[in-house]
């Protein structure tokens, strides 16, 4: 569906027998939040916004700020399409502003599209694709999630073995309807585990795509009688689920891989030389961190060109790189915090004009303990996540000291 203009998007309304209108937004931890509106309210939505309890939201209890505004973004029209087309449902993403419709300090994603004013001003842009995993769970007889996956399949089984491919099938193409094309999706290694791809698209739209993916998803296995699971590690001695970032700069049409590659590098030694300092936005769990040097996932502060087990990979491709592969994340995270963090990160590398470390191409079992002890680890908790981010400079700017402080203050009351 095409990008809408605030007249395009009212015209859409009214031509197109739409009944209810959900304003969608994320709290500080990536939570999909959503109020409904009446077709007749979203002039006053687009001119001053909807109020909404901001004291109830996570993140957004601030005295300072008791009344607080949701804006929808008209670019993010979309119908939803497991509501009925007779009397249809449209769904934006919308920002959050406050009494005097300046944007709310607190807002994440009024942060990531800071941070890609920032690129801009660097004259490149973001381009970023998505690959996470989940599992499928049965409920019980009465509705209850359990953790008995629904089906023993392993890595790119296909039926019998793999149960889950007439879901992934309405997942993909409701997703599809919705404008966020996946590339792939397949099975994955664990029980019940499966793993969608998406195309690259800017970094905000990559962002409202993974909010619109996590609740397509978890709505699509309600409906067939099963829950998913996006957790870092739902079942103890089996594969967790990553988030693959894919990155990749552009200035207009070209990649910058192949017309400024010192820059592509600095990029990624930005954020190879703070990796420790955000990786609380990226792994936001406690269970996040029992990932970490298990299945291929990284652990130390180490790339490689084709080694899968490291932190970073930038692919061959026909002989010729196209992106980096940040492989560390977890789908639990806030995407607008975690992405606007990556870039800002990058941004750094670029402005000091960074050096990445030699690479480390020696498979793992060749690597002896003598050898391991030269690289630096990720946190390997989230306690000393926190405690990293409390201490980081980078973290402690102007730009980005009061987002660190209020995520950081929430992440610890909810304990997670």
């Amino acid at each position: 569906m095409p990008g809408y203009t605030k007249e395009e998007a009212l015209e859409y309304v009214e031509e197109n027998d739409v009944r209810f209108v959900r304003l969608a937004f994320s709290d500080m931890l990536g939570n999909h939040k959503n109020i409904s509106i009446q077709p007749d309210m979203l002039p006053e939505a687009f001119s001053s916004g909807i109020a909404f309890d901001a004291f109830r939201v996570l993140g957004f209890d601030d005295p300072k700020y008791r009344d607080l505004y949701l804006v929808p973004d008209p670019d993010t029209l979309s119908v939803l399409p497991w509501r009925p087309q007779t009397g249809r449902v449209i769904r934006f993403y919308c920002n959050v502003v406050t009494s005097d419709g300046e944007p709310y300090p607190y807002d994440s994603r009024q942060f990531l599209i800071d941070s890609i004013k920032e690129c801009r001003k660097q004259g490149f842009m973001v381009r970023l694709g998505l690959r996470s995993e989940f599992y499928l769970f049965k409920n019980d007889e009465d509705g209850t999630p359990t953790l008995e996956p629904m089906d023993q399949g392993t890595y790119f089984d296909v039926a019998p073995l793999d149960r889950a491919e007439n879901i992934r099938r309405e997942i993909c193409l409701s997703l599809a309807d919705m404008d966020v094309p996946p590339r792939s999706s397949h099975h994955e290694t664990g029980p019940g585990q499966n793993e969608i791809e998406f195309r690259a698209s800017g970094a905000l739209k990559s962002a409202d795509h993974f909010m619109t993916y996590k609740n397509v998803v978890t709505t699509i296995a309600a409906r067939n009688g099963l829950t998913a699971s996006f957790d870092p590690k739902p079942l103890e001695g089996m594969p967790g689920n990553g988030f693959h970032l894919r990155i990749a700069l552009f200035k207009e049409t070209s990649n910058l891989f192949e017309t400024d590659k010192d820059t592509v590098f600095s990029f990624m030694a930005g954020i190879f030389n703070r990796i420790r300092d955000i990786t609380v936005f990226l792994n936001t769990r406690k269970e996040s961190y029992l990932r970490f040097g298990e299945n291929e996932a990284p652990k130390y502060l180490t790339w490689s060109i084709q080694n899968e087990s490291r932190l970073f990979r930038i692919p061959v491709i026909y002989g010729r790189h196209e992106y980096c592969l940040l492989r560390s994340p977890d789908s639990m995270l806030n995407p607008y915090i975690a992405f606007g963090m990556v870039i800002q990160a990058g941004l750094e590398g670029v402005k000091n004009k960074e050096k990445l470390p030699d690479p480390l191409e020696k498979p793992g079992d060749q690597i002896s303990d003598q050898e391991r002890k030269k690289y630096s680890k990720l946190p390997l908790s989230l306690e000393e996540a926190i405690e990293v981010a409390n201490e980081s400079d980078f973290l402690n700017d102007e730009k980005r000291r009061s987002i660190t402080s209020r995520f950081l203050k929430t992440l610890k009351e909810n304990e997670l």
